[in-house]
Order: structure tokens, then sequence, then C-alpha cells
């Protein structure tokens, strides 16, 4: 009987003392829970990434190489979004049906974070060729001009740490870890520019992705093809384009895989200048450059390359991640 007193007792003394240590074990639990971030367009995802792990898991809902303009998520998406703690998204009104979904979905609590709306105020957003100011959607592709990126992080890093700010350091070192490789890639981004002769310095793009890039690094968009609608341009403006090419002397005019078009191939025979198909402004490179940083190198190369400079600018660009 003694023996069986003394088990007893020592289950209730167990049983008390677990008790006690429930409350501390359940916050310990709660505190070792990752956040749930969703984001969209790859760069951004790779952005958050860079800024986030190992702290938080990330999923990016807009698939590499994707058209983001015309990107409808599916009900996948929807419990994607549904258990998200943060939903990061560009913003500009990028993208719209993706916000709308989330509104309707996420958990009350959880905020939606439009980085691009929190970088520039109203007055500085861009209307131009393919988005123009009449049709009410700005230009949403900041995250080409570096400067503004740095701020995307530094928005991604304070919003990480208000949510979780128990890895607030974690948040904190790995923010500078990479804006410092961004601003070496800023700084390399002008050398390769200065490099190009001054008269070669202009853009004609089929997308119209380099708004905010031009203006930082002193290159002058001439022309973009695509019309808000995303359709083909008409005879009208392809035939203004080629005399707006021989005209400005443009040496190449630029694509992207994301966007074929055989127009692009046409007004490039008709003006004799080169195509280039291979610029990106959402679409990350395979392995080992599948980063951002590593998008943006490959972007330079070409550019530089075509349009006569000299793209060894970019040899030493780091383009790893840091996780």
């Amino acid at each position: 009987m003694k023996i069986e007193s003394n088990r007893t007792l020592k289950l209730l003394t167990w049983l008390f003392t677990f008790s006690l240590l429930l409350p501390y074990i359940a916050c310990a639990s709660t505190t070792n829970k990752k956040l749930a971030v969703v984001t969209t367009v790859a760069p951004l995802a790779n952005i958050v990434r860079n800024v986030g792990i190992p702290y938080v898991d990330i999923a990016g809902i807009v698939p590499d190489g994707t058209d983001s303009h015309t990107f409808e998520p599916t009900p996948a998406d929807a419990k994607i979004l549904q258990a998200a703690d943060l939903i990061i998204v560009n913003g500009l009104d990028l993208e719209l049906p993706t916000v709308k979904l989330a509104q309707k979905v996420k958990k009350a609590e959880t905020p939606i974070l439009q980085l691009g709306n929190q970088t520039l105020s109203r007055e500085e957003w861009q209307y131009d060729f393919s988005y123009p100011r009449d049709e009410g959607y700005p230009n949403p592709h900041l995250w080409l001009n570096i400067a503004l990126v740095m701020r995307y992080v530094e928005i991604i890093r304070d919003n990480l740490s208000k949510l979780d700010p128990i890895n607030t350091t974690g948040y904190f070192a790995n923010a500078a870890a990479y804006l410092a490789k961004l601003e070496k890639l800023d700084n390399k981004i002008f050398q390769c520019v200065a490099s190009i002769p001054e008269q070669n310095r202009k853009l004609v793009t089929y997308h119209d992705s380099f708004a905010y890039f031009a203006p930082r690094y002193g290159v002058t968009v001439i022309a973009a093809l695509q019309p808000s609608d995303f359709s083909e341009p008409g005879p009208r403006e392809i035939i203004s384009i080629i005399k707006q090419i021989k005209k400005e002397k443009v040496p190449a005019i630029f694509g992207s895989e994301v966007f074929p078009s055989k127009v692009m191939a046409q007004i490039a025979r008709e003006a004799n200048v080169k195509f280039v198909d291979q610029l990106s402004d959402d679409e990350l490179p395979p392995p080992p450059n599948d980063s951002f940083i590593g998008m943006m190198a490959n972007n330079l190369a070409i550019m530089t390359e075509a349009l006569g400079g000299n793209s060894a600018c970019i040899t030493d660009i780091d383009a790893s991640n840091l996780f």
C-alpha cells in the first residue's frame, strides 16, 4: 500500500508541477512559431527571403516568369493567404486581384504591407507609355531602382520586427548585410551606365519596366511598345516607333521572355538595330545566381553590351543569397 501511495503522491506532485509550467511551455511554443509570410512576384519574394530567413516561412504566390500584371490567384492561393501572418505586396496597383482576394480571406489581424505605397508619395508615381495617367494606374516597377529597393528592405525589416520582436536582432542583421550587397550593386549600375557612350544611353523596351531605373542611373526611356491593355501595338504606333529609333540612332531595342513579341523583331529589322529579348523585370535567373541581385546583374550585362558599354563592369557582383 505504501508503494501505491508513494506512486500516487509522485504523480500528483508531477501533475501539479506540470500545471505550473504549462503557461511557460505554451508561451515558448508560441514564441518559437515562425511567421507565415506571403509575397507575390519573384524579385519581391527573394528580397523578403533575404531579410526574413531563417525566422519566417515565406511563400511567393506568383510563379517565376508569370506576367504579374494579369496574374489571377487560384483557390490554392486563397488558402495560403488565409493562413498568412503578414502579406507583402509591391503595391501601386500591380497585384489588385491578389490584394482584393487577400482582403476577403485573410485573418482580421493580418496586415497587408504595400511596399511601393510606403516608399513613394503619389506625387512621385510615374505615368508613361504603358501606364498613361488618364487610366489611373501608375507604373509599379520600383524594384529596378536599387535606392528604392533599399527602402523596401528597411520597411520589410521594421514590419517583421514589429510582428516578431524576439527575432529583431536577426532581422536587423540580415537587413544590414543585404543592404551592403545592394549598395555595391547600385554603385556597379552607375559604373556600367558610365561605360556606355553618352549618345547610346537610351532604352526602347517592349514592356515599360524602367521608368524608375532610368532617371536614377542617367538613362532615357525613348519608348515602350506594349499598350496599357497588354496587347500588341498597332501599325501606326509601329511606324512611329521605327521613325523614332532611326531619329535617335538607338543601337538596340529590348524585349522580354515574359512578354514574347514578333513585333519587336520586325521593328528591329526595319530600323536596322539589334534586338535583344533577354531583359527581365520579374523572372530570376537559374542557379547559382537565382536572386534579385542576379537578375539585375544579368540585365546590366545584357544592356551594357548591347548599348556599346563594357559588360565586365558587373563581373564581381555577388549575386548569392544570404539564406
